[in-house]
């Protein structure tokens, strides 16, 4: 089925400002070709998000400590599922709306090179390889694998060199050579491309070295197109094109703006700088041809999409599916898989304990479960909800604070600091639950830390919770510290004083009722942390220094507190020596030498004196299940795009974790 030539002839019957039109997120409807209005805009980060009741999967910094891409292609799929369910339903009404349609503006595959940064949580992490294949994963799970059309387009975000500060993001320049942006910035990209053949490209709101990139020639023409030989079609960020003459200051007008836009090849526009492209015609900035093209493009995705066919195989999904019980058991597994033990004297899994104290207010949040780019879950878990329901022993409960206004300094406000004190003492254990919260870390606009437009000025807890923590550790008893966040955090008391630790990102609907779970013993933990955990924020080069010396466990020159792909189990697991084979081939032999059944993770890094700024870069990873005392060969492939960045492949070191 051509749907090039479906498009063309399509188009051909459209006037100049029809054709506008249809550039446009917003598209009107064409009545007499038969085409109803279509909204382009939706998201689906970890779920169906902003269009009514979902499955809310784990927020995707936490899929990512999954390092699971099996995994999370299921998670893809679900998600498409329950998109082209809603979609089916909603185009009864003879349109779509916003977050309505099969176009999803997800996944965010930016490299989380700052723990500062809002927006890190969105991504998968700091690492230019696992992102690029945890992102073909995602792209793969939504886009479907039928010959014919597909099930949604995927857009993989933010075209590039984007990461922070969110306050700056409209106007910044980012001076950066072209070695760092293909070793760093721009590799996931071009990975998810050659082998994941995503949709669509968004385009970032910055500039890079003086272009903005929504209209830069470099990126767009000579990277994208000419180079990578990318397909697809490019979408602006939302009202980024406005930004290139109204904060970039590289044009002097609308239409400037969205003429430069188009001709460099970002032919969507989130926003509404292209009703100037009229106006750009007129005055022989951009050609009428150049807008056809276009167009075309844009409507050769929707054929593909089936949103003109009779015979489009997803068009008899139902609503049944969303939230089905296929779908929370994923989520179940995908919410365990993300969570990672930190620390653990022993305490873990929880024993001999007849009375527990859930303190934090973080506890019963239910945003913390969310994330941002969310759907709504009907039925969900929050912490002390899955405690309350999985321990067989008493349960005391106290918010103990507020998440960050301080009570010593608002006398006026409710002070549960001595609750909480008496709740611990009254019980054999306590479990806190601190942190952050999708208010206290996001973007710009949407986060509501209005400061500093949704990043972190440090990786400091808040002071609220800063002296609850005090409190409740002066009364003795043992702790299991929680802390939930989407990012890096500064926890060197709690390491130092906590009997065990455990990281949770934003984990879902089901992320209680997991996590419970994993402290129970039902459940061995087998997360890994997707980014570095710094001492303090003190060691960190300026935010908005795009160069890479001293960020990520790549270039870091000191100790972090956890490193990149730390995290512990309930049992213990051993690896020999990898063994190189033939072209990229390598060999591991992993085995279980402790008393329980568990996930491993086998991470494989490089490392050469021909690169000594690098300290090491992974090149492999698998996961696998293995009863204790069984033993398994493994034959892993590194990576050949990871291998070329090295002097001489041949001559490589192989480290291997577990």
């Amino acid at each position: 089925m051509n749907f090039h030539e479906q498009a063309v002839e399509l188009v051909k019957k459209m006037t100049l400002e029809e054709k506008i039109s249809q550039l446009r997120y917003d598209a009107p409807a064409i009545e007499k070709l038969h085409i109803p209005a279509y909204n382009w805009w939706n998201e689906g980060l970890h779920g169906v998000a902003r269009s009514g009741t979902a499955t809310v999967f784990p927020q995707a910094i936490g899929m990512a400590a999954s390092f699971d891409p099996d995994l999370l292609w299921c998670v893809a799929d679900a998600i498409s599922t329950e998109a082209r369910a809603k979609y089916n339903g909603y185009k009864q009404f003879g349109s779509t709306g916003i977050y309505q349609g099969l176009t999803y503006w997800s996944p965010n595959i930016n490299i989380f090179r700052d723990p500062r940064w809002g927006r890190g949580h969105e991504t998968y992490g700091e690492d230019p390889y696992l992102t690029g294949v945890m992102g073909c994963a995602f792209i793969e799970g939504l886009q479907g694998d039928d010959p014919t059309y597909r099930k949604l387009d995927a857009t993989i975000k933010h075209f590039a060199v984007h990461s922070g500060p969110e306050s700056t993001r409209h106007e910044a320049n980012v001076e950066i050579d072209r070695e760092t942006m293909d070793d760093t910035y721009l590799w996931a990209f071009r990975y998810c491309i050659e082998h994941a053949d995503p949709s669509a490209v968004m385009g970032a709101y910055n500039r890079v070295n003086g272009e903005p990139c929504c209209g830069s020639e470099t990126l767009l023409k000579k990277i994208l197109r000419e180079e990578w030989d990318y397909r697809g079609y490019v979408v602006s960020d939302c009202g980024a094109i406005n930004d290139i003459n109204e904060h970039h200051h590289v044009t002097f007008t609308q239409a400037e703006s969205a003429a430069l836009a188009v001709n460099n090849g970002c032919i969507l526009n989130c926003g509404n700088a292209f009703r100037s492209l009229g106006q750009a015609v007129e005055e022989g900035l951009i050609t009428e041809e150049t807008i056809t093209n276009a167009c075309v493009k844009l409507f050769e995705a929707r054929f593909r999409l089936g949103m003109f066919a009779d015979d489009c195989p997803f068009d008899s999904i139902g609503l049944d599916v969303i939230e089905c019980e296929a779908h929370r058991t994923i989520n179940r597994r995908m919410a365990e898989e993300s969570i990672v033990l930190l620390k653990n004297d022993g305490i873990l899994p929880l024993k001999n304990v007849r009375k527990l104290a859930v303190i934090g207010p973080n506890a019963d949040d239910v945003s913390v479960l969310l994330g941002n780019y969310n759907g709504y879950p009907s039925r969900y878990s929050t912490f002390l909800r899955g405690l309350q329901e999985a321990f067989d022993g008493e349960i005391i409960y106290s918010k103990g604070c507020h998440p960050f206004i301080d009570a010593v300094a608002n006398p006026w406000m409710e002070d549960l600091t001595r609750e909480a004190v008496l709740a611990a003492k009254r019980a054999d254990a306590v479990v806190m639950f601190l942190g952050l919260n999708p208010s206290m870390e996001g973007e710009e606009g949407d986060a509501f830390n209005g400061a500093n437009a949704g990043d972190k000025v440090d990786l400091q807890l808040p002071l609220s919770q800063k002296r609850l923590w005090k409190a409740v550790r002066g009364t003795g008893k043992p702790i299991i510290f929680v802390n939930v966040s989407g990012s890096a955090v500064d926890l060197r008391d709690q390491n130092k004083y906590a009997s065990a630790l455990i990281q949770c990102f934003y984990p879902g609907a089901e992320g209680g009722a997991a996590l419970a779970d994993i402290l129970l013993g039902k459940v061995n933990p087998s997360g890994k942390l997707p980014v570095t955990f710094y001492w303090s924020e003190e060691s960190l080069p300026p935010f908005d220094d795009y160069r890479m010396e001293g960020r990520t466990y790549r270039y870091l020159r000191e100790k972090p507190l956890f490193p990149f792909g730390y995290g512990l189990s309930y049992t213990t697991f051993e690896a020999d020596e990898a063994k190189r084979g033939m072209e990229n081939e390598i060999t591991v032999t992993v085995r279980n030498t402790g008393e329980r059944d568990g996930m491993c993770t086998v991470l494989c890094y490089l490392r050469s004196d021909g690169r000594p700024e690098l300290n090491r870069q992974l090149a492999a990873f698998r996961k696998i299940f293995l009863k204790k005392g069984e033993e398994k060969q493994l034959h892993m492939d590194l990576c050949p795009e990871i291998l070329e960045r090295f002097p001489d492949p041949d001559a490589v070191e192989i480290l291997v974790e577990v």
